[in-house]
């Protein structure tokens, strides 16, 4: 019994020495390499088409150049089913040429890095339509995937509204998904395949992507709706008259020669970039007004987009997410981006967008106006329910009005189109629903419209 307990104990004593002699040796790891500094953002801009981000170039301009802030920019399409001013070149050769003409314009204000969701150009007014040409998913993805890779402290893109002059889908579905992308790429298990460890970095044809989550602290919009008056301190303001200190230029001068770049989307002629140039200038004198869309991190709503922000990531923030809301009896709502947006602002924690505004739609003379419409039944029975609308003197209603079936817990959408009167002052007027079951007003909607010279069409960029 002595020889066993001597023998165990000889050999305990001969493990605590062997392992005690291997630990003193473990050679040191490799130090884990960060996140790409090259690509490091303070600022990433999300937008639709190139072109886009023309509309604040002079802001960018002062950020880029004076502000020594690093600038990123996505764009949802190549822009490639526009018409093309200075060339034959359409179709892919006119995407082509167009991702060139955006990276050069960007790189005019020290910006270079430059990605694209692969959107399908659409000229539609519905972002559920771009949403849906875009291939949403995959969009969604790319756009995450350049967040992480990125880190931005701010994302700027367009106001996620449906507005006079700022109706066109694609400008909406690049904001729906740049603010998708504030909110999920914090989160590790969105597309959690883009932040699962590369535990080999070194290894050739590793299926992770290894990057890391990340919450970006503000999100800004911008606009071009046709009026402005609701805009006075929704966010800061960016005057572009003043004076470049390094360039010693205004920055609207900067903004105009980076919009100079996009020939193929603007009158060139003969003279090319100059021409462009010089019938951009007075356009760029305009201050560049921000809207705030929600900050993380504190700060005034007319601060400066950088008020708040200290470097390096701060926690995730979850946004309230979608919660569904009980109805009774039959109702009508405004369908389409109308309820859409109702919805979306909710789950994304952006409820003050719906103040800004009433909901409102631009048309041209003589032109027609589709409006969306939902009948909603949720009794047990099936119910006839008579629409009835009321618009301005010299609209014509071509469909809407009419009894409908509505199955019980059913739905019925309606597109109820009228057509404005050629050649009259744009004034802000009103279109109104009625809706009735058996001679009892359930409720109505209405919809604000205006016949504004350029209509709807002039919204479809390029």
């Amino acid at each position: 019994m002595n020889r066993w307990i001597k023998n165990i104990g000889f050999l305990l004593f001969c493990f605590l020495l062997v392992s005690s002699s291997s630990f003193g040796q473990l050679p040191d790891a490799p130090p884990s390499p960060g996140p790409d500094a090259r690509y490091k953002a303070d600022i990433m801009v999300m937008v639709a088409h190139p072109d886009d981000e023309s509309l604040i170039a002079s802001f960018l301009a002062r950020e880029a150049i004076d502000g020594h802030k690093r600038i990123a920019v996505t764009f949802g399409t190549c822009g490639n089913s526009g018409g093309n001013t200075v060339g034959y070149e359409q179709a892919a050769s006119l995407c082509a040429v167009r991702e060139i003409e955006a990276r050069r314009a960007l790189a005019s204000l020290g910006i270079t890095n430059v990605w694209f969701l692969g959107g399908v150009d659409t000229a539609h007014q519905s972002p559920l339509i771009s949403l849906e040409t875009w291939n949403h998913g995959a969009a969604l993805e790319r756009a995450v995937r350049y967040v992480r890779l990125t880190e931005p402290d701010v994302i700027i893109t367009w106001l996620p509204d449906y507005a006079d002059g700022e109706n066109h889908g694609d400008h909406q579905a690049s904001s729906v998904i740049a603010n998708e992308a504030f909110d999920m790429a914090g989160n590790p298990l969105v597309f959690p395949e883009q932040v699962t460890a590369s535990y080999n970095h070194m290894l050739i044809g590793n299926l992770t992507e290894g990057l890391r989550p990340w919450q970006p602290k503000k999100i800004y919009f911008f606009t071009n709706a046709t009026h402005h008056d609701w805009l006075k301190g929704q966010g800061p303001v960016y005057s572009a008259m003043t004076v470049s200190p390094s360039r010693h230029i205004p920055y609207y001068e900067l903004g105009a020669t980076e919009l100079s770049y996009h020939q193929t989307q603007e009158d060139a002629g003969p003279e090319g970039r100059e021409a462009v140039y010089k019938s951009a200038l007075n356009y760029f004198k305009h201050p560049v007004q921000f809207i705030l869309g929600k900050s993380l991190v504190g700060g005034t709503r007319t601060g400066d987009i950088f008020e708040g922000i200290t470097p390096g990531p701060i926690p995730y923030h979850a946004s309230p997410g979608y919660q569904p809301q009980s109805h009774e009896g039959v109702a009508l709502e405004l369908g389409g981006p109308y309820l859409f947006y109702q919805r979306f602002w909710k789950a994304y924690g952006l409820e003050h967008l719906a103040s800004l505004y009433p909901p409102e739609a631009g048309v041209g003379p003589g032109m027609g106006i589709s409006v969306p419409l939902i009948i909603r039944n949720d009794t047990d029975s099936a119910a006839k329910v008579s629409l009835t609308a009321t618009y301005p003197t010299g609209w014509k209603e071509e469909s809407g009005s009419a009894i409908y079936p509505v199955a019980a817990h059913n739905t019925y959408p309606i597109r109820a189109i009228f057509t404005a009167p050629a050649g009259t002052r744009p004034v802000w007027q009103e279109i109104s629903f009625k809706a009735a079951v058996d001679g009892k007003t359930l409720g109505s909607v209405t919809l604000r419209v205006s016949n504004t010279p350029s209509g709807p069409v002039a919204t479809l960029r390029r």
